[in-house]
């Protein structure tokens, strides 16, 4: 049987029926701060959540700033990370983070082999034909 997940002693349910700021009471005081701060932003996203859900479209935002509350849970939201849009689904385990943690913004570099031209050898057999 799989363990039931809880936040600070609540479970999800119990999380989900929480208003924004009475969830903000149980993160840490940097979410805390941010959650007060952005709490009609943050209502704002949710309803259009909501709204988005029901007409089966697909959530897109460029604001990774957002900390993620239990309202969000199970939503797929595509989040922007400068070049694209990067699906992510929320999950209890994302709660007090931002959006933006979750998608890279920088890719890993893949080096490709070397062009003619890009070294002294390389350039020697382009002009020796």
């Amino acid at each position: 049987m799989a363990k039931e997940f809880t936040y600070r002693g609540k479970t999800i349910d119990e999380l989900k029926k929480l208003d924004t700021r009475e969830f903000a009471k149980l993160t840490k005081s940097r979410q805390r701060r941010a959650i007060l701060r952005q709490t009609q932003s943050i209502e704002n996203f949710i309803k259009k959540c909501v709204e988005f859900q029901s007409r089966k479209k697909q959530i897109k935002t460029h604001l990774r700033d957002i900390i993620i509350v239990p309202k969000m849970v199970d939503y797929t939201i595509l989040i922007h990370s400068g070049k694209q849009f990067v699906p992510i689904q929320i999950t209890p385990e994302m709660l007090g983070h931002r959006l933006g943690e979750f998608v890279p913004t920088r890719s890993k570099v893949k080096h490709g082999a070397a062009g003619i031209g890009a070294t002294k050898s390389s350039l020697a057999k382009a002009t020796k034909k």
